[in-house]
């Protein structure tokens, strides 16, 4: 810290540290100066050097409190800025601080604002900076007053948001806005004219040569540049000769000191001599006025000053424009002037003017003036009338008034005939009259789309004639008749609610009505000019008739209707997502006639009789067959498909890939997972064959041959369980840029023990481009395995931007989750500080962020885990319940959340043709893309959702996923395959065959939520042996086990291959966590029982934990193996031949039995000894809340049925093969006194019972447990045995329990 004077602390300045005294500030500002080191990046300060605690103490005791960062002016070029270090002042001040009491204490005159590293601007004097930051914060989503003062104080919000107390600007930006120096001049090509020293000045078209001491006042040469030639000077060192064009050209030599002068000087002046209009661009320079100079450029016909904060009354401000007397183009959009300059008027020559986003609401008369006028722009303003004299420019040609508040079409258009577009839209129209289009015959294109409109009115049957071209995008019309545009060629209707539509079909060429509701469309008469139809995504059950009789059309899209058949004498067609069985078979002497090249079939239900069909096409180049019910594909058939470039047949029953498939030369795309294939197929002989996917299939090995193809990039072979590749197959691959096989498991550790609620699978698709722009985040064990954490991120073009967030989103996360308990409030804050660490890279790029948060659920007794989702942009969520699809997350995007569409159209943003921001992006909210504030904001959408048994997966998908699938269609797709793997690759193969050709990842996590999930200690987790725990896999359905098991009662009888683990868990036990070799006197110290995530281990309750040890001996041996079973036992201490367990006795009646929770699913019917026994214990109930708590309980599930099958529905098969029940409520009295007695094995006891080898029951409750044990043992019946049971059981002894 600086130095100051030493004064009393003002009501504005914290208490003065002593080892830094005070200073007094006019206003009673705490100024600390700093000179902050850079690491590497301009906007990375060294913590270390932030103010100290006391200044802290001092704005925690008022959030409106805070402190400013002011740096100084930044002039260094764009090479140095890594290197370069400025003085840095930190001033602590109020929200009520104006910026001219800051401006007085630090001597400056004025403090600039730059905002996303782009523009400065002047602050006003009574503008207060600290609250300009507070509301810039809670505008981007902050809303806790002190987190809001806890960010203002992070250096990294200067990549968003920045004061200056002296207008910054860089070096390169200098140099294109004006070049000034001294230098010595030479006029004339020849050696007779001296060297002298002058002012040499470079602004706009222009080099102006003037004496030093008279620069304003004295002779100056203008010499203009534009067609003219720059040259370096050969015979003196860095110099240049300066020509201009024309045949009386003059020639000015200048000498400059060093070679970079030089270079840049020449560099300026050759964009300017290449030039062959004379044009000026000054755009984004943050200039309130125009330099000086720049109007000796008398030849400047096209000015460009976009994004500036040009003045009126300045100078050089807009008052003064009209000095150039040749401008022709003008563009000022995006300067916030808010008035209309109305002296750019009297600019007569002007024939292009850009007045676009500056908040005019209204147009002046005077425009009428400007009568060489051709185009003008008015978009993203407020107005909501134009002015009568607007249509004295009959030279006008094209007029932008989109974004704007019209109600209606102006009547001025009837008077500009020169106009043959009407462009309104984002407006607010609600009615379409056809009869004032009727009056305007000049007008050819209709541009209405996001406006607000719901009917189309015509007011007589007269036709039109000249309306060619009509776009009604994304408006609310539900029946839609243009049959009386009798000469209309291309209409837009996507995303409407059109249930009809009807249409002349005289001229018409192109119809887009995708995403509608249509039943019938009705064009007539037949469109002989038709070439492109696309209505995907409708309620058609038939193509119309007149489409099949169009003879010219060639594009066809009829995905996601109810079609049952269709035409293919296209070029193109996709009818993924239908109902059909076959396909119409060519005719006679067709087969060379067709045309198909391009045939999408996804997802119907096709056979393989539809094969044959495929012969007829043998133009084909891409055949997606996906997800239908082929079992074979004949080789004679494949064979004559030699043009085939790509081909998908994933998601059948393929069992080969036929031999033939080494025909089609061609081929560079095979994609066949999901299949039963086991031969690899002969496709490694392919010369440009370039991604092959054999996923999820039964391959077992791989032929190589000695060479492979060097356009091989993509092999994918995961999911294959029994493929094997040696080190020698693996060399041969080395050279594929992406090949993807799956790892062998590795031992896990303690942290692992929730993986068996929840697995994943992930899949991303780059489709026709040369990158992957999606990234995906999944951590199955997160914030040490008590929850996970799963993310996708979709940069669209830019793929930094998704792999930044996926390195460092976790890691936030986890951050804000300890800091607060409030799902909505850390997710809130994960996003948005994240947007902040994006620093300079968040500045220009942009991604969507989608975050899913699985933890222990806190809020909901009934519920073992909550999930919060948060998403900004276009990637989303769907949980999959009970079968049902539940959208977690939101749209936000200009075409589907029309909330967002309306706050960015209020904002004024320009809405381009693609409905794309500024035509950068769709998204309303991402992360990223600052220099889009205030269109584009990084608050999330957070949903908090309890996770029930009922929940069986979680979809998680980019933009690209969702644009093709339903939420129906993608849950139904997946909620039956068992390999999550397998899942998501499915749902990208669907997209892509519905006419996905961009980037498109899926991530699909199969949820096991419930009782009969725990793994912890008390509910069958293993013992940790001294490698640690097994890695498990959760199967949907998990196959049968390979020792059955039996139930009597309650307690079952083992097998011998029974591990004590697995007693531990029949009685309710825990076992040491220590992986090493412990001795036999670890189990009575006191320790923690390990807890999974459902049981979290309670920190109060009604009765207080009494450890009691159990000593079951066995005849193991010291390495770990029993004389039955040749695998190691997890969880057997290797050096001891006890096991010490730690059994919790406390019980109490049950009451209020019929409340109890009713099973609804994994329950099976209860035999009549449990009708006999009832439910008559209740037990302390380990859920998510941290106490204990009495709950009634049932005895349903408290027995292993016999069957093999029913062990697997009730068991959890472990890594050993045994097979663990897994109770919802668990008595744990009751297991105890039916605990297995065998002679042998693992449960062999002692003919004595050891001092320690009994319970501990405190004083207070033991004549209430020998209550109920005597009730319990009284009130059972024998059972009667099976006939399966009625065998001889061997001598039984009493174990230790």
């Amino acid at each position: 810290m600086g130095e100051v004077d030493p004064g009393p602390a003002g009501p504005l300045e914290p208490p003065e540290p002593p080892e830094a005294p005070a200073s007094r500030r006019p206003g009673g500002i705490r100024v600390l100066k700093r000179n902050m080191k850079r690491n590497g990046s301009r906007t990375c300060l060294n913590r270390r050097s932030r103010f100290g605690s006391r200044e802290r103490d001092w704005l925690r005791e008022d959030v409106k409190r805070g402190c400013v960062y002011l740096y100084g002016a930044d002039t260094t070029t764009a090479s140095t800025t890594a290197s370069a270090s400025s003085d840095l002042h930190l001033v602590l001040c109020t929200v009520e601080t104006p910026a001219s009491e800051i401006c007085a204490g630090e001597g400056r005159e004025s403090l600039y604002l730059q905002l996303h590293g782009d523009l400065v601007r002047r602050l006003e004097p009574t503008e207060r900076p600290l609250q300009i930051v507070y509301d810039y914060l809670a505008r981007l989503g902050f809303d806790d007053p002190v987190r809001i003062q806890e960010e203002a104080t992070d250096p990294d919000l200067g990549c968003m948001l920045r004061f200056y107390g002296e207008k910054p600007c860089q070096m390169d930006h200098l140099d294109r806005i004006l070049l000034s120096g001294i230098y010595n001049v030479r006029k004339g090509k020849t050696q007779l004219h001296k060297w002298a020293e002058r002012l040499v000045v470079l602004c706009g078209t222009c080099l102006i040569v003037s004496s030093v001491k008279d620069c304003q006042t004295g002779k100056m040469h203008i010499l203009p540049l534009v067609g003219g030639k720059v040259e370096e000077v050969k015979r003196r060192q860095h110099s240049l000769a300066f020509s201009s064009a024309g045949a009386q050209a003059q020639t000015y030599h200048v000498s400059f000191e060093t070679l970079a002068e030089c270079q840049r000087w020449q560099r300026q002046a050759s964009k300017v001599v290449s030039q062959r209009i004379s044009t000026v661009d000054l755009s984004c320079y943050s200039l309130e006025e125009v330099p000086e100079h720049l109007f000796y450029s008398q030849d400047i016909t096209y000015l460009n000053l976009r994004h500036n904060f040009m003045q009126l009354e300045r100078p050089g401000g807009l008052d003064t424009l009209y000095r150039f007397s040749q401008l022709k183009g003008l563009n000022l959009s995006h300067n916030k002037l808010g008035l209309f300059p109305v002296l750019l008027c009297e600019i007569s020559t002007l024939t292009e003017l850009n007045l676009s986003c500056n908040g005019f609401h209204d147009l002046p008369s005077q425009i009428g003036n400007l009568l060489n006028l051709q185009t003008l722009c008015v978009d993203g303003n407020f107005l909501t009338t134009l002015p009568e004299e607007l249509g004295n420019l009959q030279q006008l040609s094209s007029l932008g008034i989109s974004f704007n508040n019209f109600s209606h079409i102006p009547e001025v258009y009837e008077k500009l005939t020169m106009l043959d577009k009407v462009v309104m839209a984002g407006n607010h129209l609600e009615v379409l009259n056809l009869g004032v289009l009727n009056r305007m015959s000049h007008i050819k294109h209709v541009d209405l789309r996001m406006n607000h409109l719901k009917t189309v009115v015509t007011e007589n049957l007269e036709g039109n004639k000249y309306i060619t071209h009509m776009d009604l995008r994304d408006n609310q019309l539900a029946d839609l008749d243009l049959n009386s545009l009798c000469s209309l060629e291309q209409l837009h209707c996507e995303r409407n609610q059109l249930r009809e539509l009807t249409l002349s079909g005289f001229s018409l060429r192109t119809l887009y009505a995708s995403s509608n509701r249509l039943t019938a469309v009705n064009v007539y008469p037949v469109p002989s000019q038709l070439t492109s139809l696309e209505l995907s995504r409708n309620l058609l059950e038939c193509v119309p008739d007149w489409a099949c009789e169009a003879k010219k059309m060639e594009i066809l899209d009829v995905s996601c209707n109810l079609l049952t058949e269709v035409p293919m004498s296209l070029r193109y067609l996709n009818a993924s997502a239908n109902s059909l069985e076959s396909l119409p078979s060519a005719g006679t002497g067709e087969e060379s006639l067709s045309a198909l090249q391009l045939l999408y079939l996804t997802n119907n239900l096709l056979t393989d009789q539809c094969v044959p069909v495929l012969v007829g096409h043998p133009h084909l180049r891409i055949l997606h067959l996906a997800n239908n019910q082929l079992q074979t594909f004949p080789a004679s058939k494949l064979n004559k498909l030699e043009q085939l470039e790509e081909l998908n047949l994933s998601g059948n029953k393929l069992k080969t890939i036929p031999t033939t498939i080494a025909n089609c030369r061609r081929l560079h795309t095979l994609v066949a997972h999901s299949n039963n294939i086991s031969i690899f197929p002969e496709i490694l002989q392919l010369p440009q064959i370039q991604f092959v996917d054999l996923s999820c299939n039964d391959l077992t090995e791989i032929l190589i041959p000695e060479a492979l193809p060097a356009t091989l990039q993509d092999l994918d072979l995961t999911g294959n369980t029994n493929l094997v590749l040696e080190h020698k197959t693996l060399d041969t691959f080395s050279h594929i840029t992406t090949l993807k096989i799956d790892q062998k498991p590795l031992p896990t550790t303690d942290s692992t023990v929730t993986s068996t609620f929840w697995s994943h699978g992930l899949a991303e698709m780059a489709g026709q481009r040369n990158k992957l722009c999606v990234s995906a985040l999944a951590v199955d064990n997160f914030a040490e395995g008590v929850g996970a954490v799963y993310g996708m991120f979709d940069g669209d073009r830019n793929e930094e931007l998704p792999r930044l967030l996926q390195c460092t989103m976790a890691d936030v996360l986890l951050e804000e989750v300890q800091q607060s308990t409030n799902d909505t409030v850390f997710m809130a804050n994960t996003f948005l500080v994240s947007h902040r660490k994006l620093g300079m890279a968040g500045q220009k790029l942009g991604s969507s962020a989608l975050l899913c948060y699985i933890r222990p659920d806190t809020a909901d007794p009934t519920s073992s885990f909550s999930l919060t989702v948060a998403n900004v942009g276009t990637c989303q969520a769907v949980l999959c319940r009970g079968g049902k699809p539940v959208p977690l997350s939101k749209v936000f995007s200009l075409e589907q959340d029309p909330e967002e569409a309306q706050r960015v159209k209020d904002q004024k943003a320009i809405i381009t043709e693609d409905n794309k921001v500024n035509g950068v992006t769709c998204c309303t909210r991402m992360l990223g893309c600052t220099y889009l504030y205030p269109w584009i904001l990084p608050k999330p959408h957070i949903s908090a959702t309890p996770l029930t048994i009922q929940d069986e997966l979680l979809i998680l998908g980019n933009k690209a996923l969702w644009e093709h699938l339903s939420y129906t269609e993608a849950v139904n797709a997946v909620r039956h395959v068992q390999d999550p793997l397998a899942a998501a690759k499915k749902l990208c193969t669907l997209a892509q065959s519905y006419g996905c050709q961009d980037n498109v990842g899926a991530m699909v996590v199969y949820l096991n939520i419930g009782e009969e999930g725990c793994t912890c200690e008390m509910n069958g987790l293993t013992l940790p042996g001294p490698v640690g725990f097994a890695s498990t896999t959760i199967i949907k359905d998990p196959p049968k086990p390979t020792t059955p098991s039996s139930s009597s009662g309650i307690a079952s009888e083992f097998g011998s291959e029974m591990s004590t683990s697995e007693v531990s868990s029949e009685v309710g036990s825990t076992a040491s966590d220590e992986h090493n070799t412990v001795g036999l006197d670890a189990g009575l110290l006191p320790r923690p029982e390990r807890r999974c995530s459902l049981h979290p281990t309670p920190t109060s309750g009604v009765f207080q934990r009494q450890p009691s040890c159990a000593t079951f001996s066995s005849n193991q041996s010291d390495n770990g193996l029993d004389s039955d079973d040749d695998q190691p036992v997890e969880g057997v201490i290797t050096n001891g031949s006890k096991v010490e367990v730690e059994v919790d006795i406390h019980c109490c009646r049950g009451r209020d039995l019929e409340n109890s929770p009713t099973l609804t699913e994994n329950s099976h019917t209860p035999c009549p000894e449990e009708h006999a026994r009832g439910s008559f214990f209740g037990i302390r109930r380990q859920n998510s809340v941290n106490s204990g708590i009495l709950l009634p309980v049932s005895k349903d599930k408290m027995e292993l049925q016999k069957s093999p099958s029913t062990s697997c529905l009730y068991g959890k098969k472990l890594s050993n093969g045994s097979i663990v029940p897994l109770e919802d409520s668990l008595n744990l009295i009751e297991v105890a006194t039916e605990a297995p007695k065998k002679k042998t094995g693992y449960f062999a006891a002692p003919t004595q019972l050891e001092p320690e080898d009994q319970f501990v029951v405190p004083r207070d409750l033991e004549e209430e447990v020998k209550e109920q044990m005597k009730q319990h043992q009284e009130g059972r019946p024998e059972p009667e045995p099976s006939e399966e049971d009625r065998t001889e059981l061997p001598e039984e002894f009493d174990t230790a329990l």
